[in-house]
C-alpha cells in the first residue's frame, strides 16, 4: 500500500512539473538570459515583442488590454488580458501559468516581481532600435524554433532599409517632431525616433539635440530658424488613440514658410507603430515604406 502510494505521489510531482524539458540561452536587454526553449504559454507585455512575434507566426497566450496598432488587433481576441503596458495583473498572470513572460519598454521596471510568477525576460529596445529591432528577431526565431522564418523577416527589413536609404541621399536634411497636443518636441540622433537619422545616413536640419525620451521642447520660431528641407512628424495623441491634432499645430505661417512646408515635405508618419511599437519588425517596415513613398515622390 505504501509502494502504491509512494508511486502516486512520484506521478503527481512529476505532473506538476513545467512541460518544457529544454533552455535556451539568449540576449536580452540585460544580458544573457537562459529560459524555456520554445515555451508553450507565453505572457507578453511590450508591443514591440508582441509585434516580431506576429511577424514570426508566435500568438501570446498573455497580452497588454491595450494593443494599440491596429494591424495587431487582430490577437486581442485571441488571448488572455494579464494587464496593462505599465501594470501587470498578477492575479491572471498566475492563473495563465505561462512558461515564459516577456517584459519591455513600459513594462520593464516588472520583471523583478514578474519573475516571481515565472521565467521573464526584459527585451526592451531603446538606443539601437534598428539594430536592437534586428537582434530581437534573430533571438525569437531562435526561442521558438522559426530561424528560417527570421532570417526571411531580417532579409526583408534589410533590403527595405537599403533602399530608403538610397531614396533619401542628397534629398536634404530633416527636422524629426513629435506633436502633443499644441506642445512641440524635436529629436535627433541618439534619441528614440533617431534611427531615422542615423540608419538612412539622413542628415539632421540641427544637431546635438537631447537625447533624453521626451527630446527637446521647441518653438514654432525654432522651426522656422532651423528650416528644414524634411519635417518629418510623429502625433503622440493619434498614437495613444486620441484624436490627432498635429497636422492643426502645425499648420501656421512658420511652418509653411520652411523649405519643406514650401515643398510639401512635412511627413506625417502612422504614429502608433513608432511610438508604441518602436523597434518591432512591422513597425519599422511600416515607416521605413511611409517615408520611401515620401522620398520617391
Amino acid at each position: 500500500m505504501l509502494h502504491v502510494l509512494g508511486r502516486a505521489a512520484t506521478v503527481l510531482c512529476l505532473a506538476t512539473l513545467p512541460a518544457w524539458a529544454d533552455e535556451i540561452t539568449i540576449s536580452t536587454a540585460t544580458g544573457e538570459s537562459t529560459v524555456p526553449a520554445n515555451p508553450a504559454t507565453i505572457a507578453v507585455l511590450d508591443i514591440a515583442a508582441i509585434d516580431t512575434l506576429a511577424a514570426l507566426g508566435v500568438v501570446p497566450q498573455g497580452v497588454p488590454d491595450k494593443l494599440y496598432v491596429p494591424y495587431l488587433q487582430d490577437l486581442a481576441g485571441q488571448a488572455t488580458v494579464v494587464g496593462t503596458l505599465f501594470e501587470p495583473d498578477l492575479e491572471a498572470l498566475a492563473t495563465l501559468a505561462p512558461d515564459l513572460i516577456i517584459a519591455g519598454g513600459r513594462s520593464s521596471t516588472q520583471v523583478e516581481p514578474l519573475s516571481q510568477l515565472a521565467p521573464t525576460v526584459d527585451m526592451t529596445i531603446w538606443e539601437d532600435v534598428v539594430g536592437e529591432g534586428r537582434a530581437r528577431i534573430a533571438t525569437y526565431g531562435s526561442l521558438f524554433d522559426k530561424a528560417d522564418t527570421a532570417a526571411e523577416l531580417t532579409a526583408s527589413l534589410d533590403a527595405k532599409l537599403a533602399e530608403t536609404k538610397a531614396a533619401a541621399a542628397g534629398k536634404g536634411k530633416a527636422l524629426i517632431v513629435q506633436a502633443n497636443g499644441p506642445k512641440i518636441s524635436a529629436y535627433g540622433a541618439g534619441s528614440r525616433f533617431g534611427w531615422i537619422h542615423s540608419a538612412l545616413g539622413l542628415p539632421e536640419a540641427h544637431e546635438k539635440l537631447n537625447p533624453d525620451t521626451h527630446g527637446d521642447s521647441v518653438s514654432f520660431e525654432f522651426i522656422a530658424e532651423v528650416n528644414p528641407d524634411w519635417i518629418i512628424v510623429i502625433d503622440r495623441a493619434a498614437a495613444i488613440g486620441e484624436q490627432a491634432s498635429a497636422s492643426d499645430t502645425l499648420n501656421n505661417p512658420l511652418v509653411a514658410g520652411t523649405t519643406a512646408g514650401q515643398k510639401g515635405q512635412i511627413v506625417y508618419l502612422s504614429s502608433t507603430p513608432i511610438y508604441i511599437a518602436g523597434g518591432g519588425y512591422t513597425s519599422m517596415m511600416t515607416t521605413l515604406d511611409e517615408l520611401l513613398t515620401a522620398f520617391v515622390r
